[in-house]
């Protein structure tokens, strides 16, 4: 710890490339044996990602989060759950599986595992900027399983972006579900528009 409680910066090494506007809020080791576990076991992202020799970082920003088995960031808008255990972080992302008329339909990417022993503010940070990111979710049943609508705030875009995951064992490509989420979207977003426009 720094001065005053404050955590020491970021080492230069560690440091990945951060888009114009943004900023490192919070960051923590991974020890090399520690972390970039998929739910399956495997270490090798599906991303092209791969595992850090040396455990590498977590890093937390305004923009998203950086793990050390990808070489790119995931947006806040695309992590559908984070979960602290108190010593190991567990994220969720999405993937995009389909492209609608106005929305995304994305489902779960395996789930990722990072070790951190000393954490600093990496947990609260997390869950604050997943959680700020989220401007609308209902979950809404279908004939056959049911669907999460949600609007996210993605960094750069005015607006919000669109997205459902449908349950699993829904029928998704099944043209009355396709229907039914089109009508059930139209509405989210009504219901979501500024009076004043």
């Amino acid at each position: 710890m720094g001065l005053f409680g404050r955590r020491p910066r970021l080492p230069a090494q560690h440091r990945p490339a951060l888009a114009p506007g943004e900023r490192v809020l919070a960051w923590a080791t991974v020890p090399a044996d520690g972390g970039t576990a998929a739910a399956d076991g495997g270490t090798a992202a599906a991303d092209g990602g791969t595992a850090a020799a040396d455990g590498g970082v977590v890093v937390v920003t305004n923009h998203g989060l950086w793990v050390p088995d990808r070489t790119d960031r995931w947006g806040w808008h695309e992590l559908h759950k984070a979960v602290w255990s108190g010593r190991e972080l567990t994220v969720t992302p999405a993937t995009r599986v389909a492209d609608r008329d106005g929305y995304a339909v994305v489902a779960d990417a395996p789930v990722r595992t990072y070790l951190l022993l000393s954490p600093g503010n990496v947990p609260e940070q997390v869950r604050a900027r997943l959680t700020r990111s989220v401007g609308y979710t209902v979950h809404h049943r279908l004939a056959v399983g049911g669907v999460r609508v949600v609007a996210r705030r993605v960094t750069g875009v005015d607006g919000l972006t669109w997205t459902v995951r449908y349950d699993t064992g829904a029928a998704a490509d099944d043209p009355a579900t396709v229907a039914a989420t089109d009508d059930l979207v139209a509405a989210a977003r009504a219901a979501t528009r500024p009076a004043d426009l």
